[in-house]
């Protein structure tokens, strides 16, 4: 079985998702037999490479709330990381574009490196206050991570892996994917968010279980409310709670709380921007549905 997953970089509950899984996982006795493959998604492609105010100030401006409330909203998010040994130092978080660190980790992929080489990047991002949208300091955590130098060069002095990247947004487009992370389990069941490792163990046990039965299309993305609860939408920094049987999907961005998408997740992250169309993208994908675990 394969499981999908649409995360960025410098999304937070992405890095708690990315941990939930894996904890996930190693409780779940086929994982030998599961295959797991990131994809890309870039919450903001327009940000500049590298911001100048501190990301606690952007986002409060953005949502327009106080700075208190995103400290308290901040530590919340440090406290769950920490919680399952993850560091998420909010106060040195530096404002990047995640792109070149989403082409450097396609290349990663194929040199054989691609996990050391995301864990790297992100330790960089959350626990050390690297700036990884700066061309320089990417480089160097790619290296550390074990991508070859001469490869880390050749993509930061191009656009290859770019295709893939774009790739990656326009597939996720398709299905109905506006937040972030997003779980596509057997290519039908999508849970959003970064759940609880039991929560997204049932619906892999669910997924699982189910193997070889093809779900019927659905309007709306991905089908009647695939978001379910724990992804984030809406068009302002309040969550929304759609009913998991809404026909036509969850409307703009998704709903609940706990991912990163348009305008939602309490004002942890930006905004998605608008979809991308890529020629050369994977043709339409079947939509996927909601596993209720």
């Amino acid at each position: 079985m394969r499981i999908d997953v649409w995360s960025d970089i410098v999304c937070p509950f992405c890095h708690l998702g990315r941990r939930h899984l894996e904890l996930a996982l190693a409780d779940f006795p086929q994982a030998d037999e599961v295959e797991v493959i990131w994809h890309s998604y870039e919450l903001d492609r327009n940000a500049p490479k590298v911001g100048t105010d501190k990301v606690i100030d952007q986002v409060a401006a953005k949502y327009g709330v106080s700075r208190e409330q995103m400290v308290i909203t901040h530590e919340q998010m440090a406290q769950a990381a920490a919680e399952v040994g993850l560091d998420f130092a909010w106060e040195k978080l530096v404002p990047s574009n995640s792109y070149d660190a989403h082409r450097l980790i396609h290349a990663a992929r194929a040199e054989g490196v691609e996990e050391a080489v995301t864990t790297r990047i992100m330790r960089g991002w959350y626990a050390e206050g690297r700036a990884i949208g700066d061309p320089a300091v990417l480089r160097e955590l790619a290296v550390e991570g074990g991508l070859r130098p001469q490869v880390v060069d050749l993509v930061l002095a191009s656009d290859d892996h770019g295709i893939d990247v774009r790739t990656d947004e326009a597939v996720a487009a398709q299905i109905g994917i506006t937040g972030v992370p997003t779980f596509v389990l057997d290519q039908k069941y999508a849970v959003t968010g970064a759940q609880p490792p039991q929560l997204l163990l049932q619906a892999i046990e669910h997924a699982w279980a189910d193997q070889g039965n093809r779900p019927e299309a659905a309007a709306g993305g991905c089908g009647g409310g695939c978001c379910g609860g724990g992804g984030c939408g809406g068009e302002s920094a309040t969550d929304q709670v759609c009913s998991t049987d809404a026909s036509g999907g969850c409307g703009d961005g998704g709903c609940g709380d706990g991912g990163c998408g348009a305008g939602g997740c309490g004002g942890i992250c930006g905004a998605d921007e608008e979809p991308v169309h890529s020629e050369g993208a994977s043709p339409q994908r079947e939509p996927a549905r909601e596993v209720h675990a």
